[in-house]
């Protein structure tokens, strides 16, 4: 399937145009991958990539999500949106956090969010390239708190493939939904390095 803009609803949050689709397109060719599946026309979402093992996951996502003209958010420190770069790292998507103040991380992605008309960010549930026997819970608290769906976007490094999965819609306990989470990625996905499984 060719991804381009007709391939994204209208009510997901966009960027780009045909020179960066082109750019994440020949991304995705350099590295032998491809990207199937489906964008759900959502305004809002958390997106849960896995499994997280490589470097190169981030190549992948980004070469993925510019091909489709996504506009993706990501957390990063404040500390990081220095001159010159902090412009850049917004213009990517990147969030600034505060992990110091007064107010935490959950109320100011939820404040965020509320501020925001069409907003999807990135999470990794892993929160490392290491295996793990449990995902951390932070990225179902903010779908909680935000109200946002998860999508699921797996690494299929068996057939070199990001699969644009399915919506999951947070509702029950959350250790018991983190655990189920795990399992569905780690049953139908598999990490660019081989020890994760």
């Amino acid at each position: 399937m060719k991804y381009d803009n007709e391939f994204v609803g209208p009510n997901v949050p966009r960027m780009g145009n045909a020179l960066t689709r082109f750019i994440g397109d020949m991304i995705l060719k350099a590295m032998g991958w491809k990207l199937i599946g489906a964008l759900p026309d959502v305004k809002k979402a958390i997106i849960i990539g896995g499994p997280h093992t490589s470097n190169w996951d981030l190549f992948l996502a980004m070469g993925s999500m510019m091909s489709i003209g996504l506009k993706f958010s990501w957390m990063m420190k404040k500390e990081a949106f220095f001159w010159p770069l902090g412009g850049l790292w917004k213009a990517l998507g990147g969030i600034p956090i505060e992990r110091k103040a007064k107010t935490d991380v959950m109320r100011q992605v939820k404040n965020w969010f509320d501020d925001s008309d069409a907003v999807w960010l990135g999470l990794t549930p892993e929160g490392t390239r290491s295996k793990v026997d449990a995902y951390k819970t932070g990225y179902l608290r903010i779908a909680k708190a935000v109200d946002a769906p998860l999508f699921i976007v797996g690494i299929d490094s068996v057939n070199k493939q990001v699969v644009l999965d399915r919506l999951w819609y947070p509702k029950g306990d959350i250790a018991a939904e983190n655990a189920a989470i795990k399992i569905y990625v780690d049953t139908h996905y598999k990490g660019i390095r081989d020890d994760t499984a």
